[in-house]
């Protein structure tokens, strides 16, 4: 019984290891304890991370599907199931209702850049910028890149802060950046 327990664990750690290693060889980090692959599109891959179960049930709701898993590319900011408990209290449930598609849809727009900017492209538009660049999102509303030492670092319309956590997670239609904090137009 003892051997059989310790047989399955390892069994069970190379499994990891190789999850581990496949996802570090398509150079894309583990996400929300799921590996991401650089040749599944945003929405395949973020169905399958556990810390963004909020924004896949909004990108539902605002019937956003489709144009994630379109060609691209994009450059999705994407907020954390935290970051979207950092709104005030019932804001989630009010927004995901049938009657604020639309206010919704503008919300997860405003994390949505055309084309693929990855950490790498969005340092060196920092740089010429003279410490911050401007993107354009899809919404039409613009937010602001900056550096906090090593760190990318956004500012909304609204002058809020959120911090990139894990950059470049590649996918085959773009690249997703993991945010702390949702983001805000005006």
């Amino acid at each position: 019984m003892k051997k059989n327990l310790v047989m399955l664990m390892l069994v069970a750690a190379s499994f990891t290891v190789a999850a581990s290693t496949a996802s570090a060889q398509n150079n894309n980090p583990m996400v929300g304890g799921a590996a991401m692959y650089s040749n599944k599109d945003i929405v395949d891959n973020a169905v399958n991370s556990a810390d963004h179960t909020t924004l896949v049930a909004a990108v539902k709701a605002a019937d956003l599907v489709a144009t994630l898993k379109g060609k691209g590319p994009f450059t999705v900011f994407a907020p954390t199931n935290a970051a979207f408990d950092k709104l005030p209290a019932g804001t989630v449930e009010m927004l995901v209702k049938p009657e604020n598609k639309m206010m919704l849809s503008k919300i997860l727009t405003y994390h949505v850049v055309a084309g693929k900017y990855d950490a790498k492209k969005l340092m060196k538009l920092i740089k010429k910028g003279g410490g911050m660049a401007s993107l354009k999102t899809v919404s039409g509303g613009m937010l602001m890149a900056m550096m906090s030492g090593n760190s990318i670092v956004l500012k909304d319309e609204k002058g809020n802060m959120s911090n990139v956590t894990i950059a470049d997670v590649r996918q085959k239609n773009g690249v997703i950046h993991v945010i702390d904090s949702v983001v805000m137009a005006n």
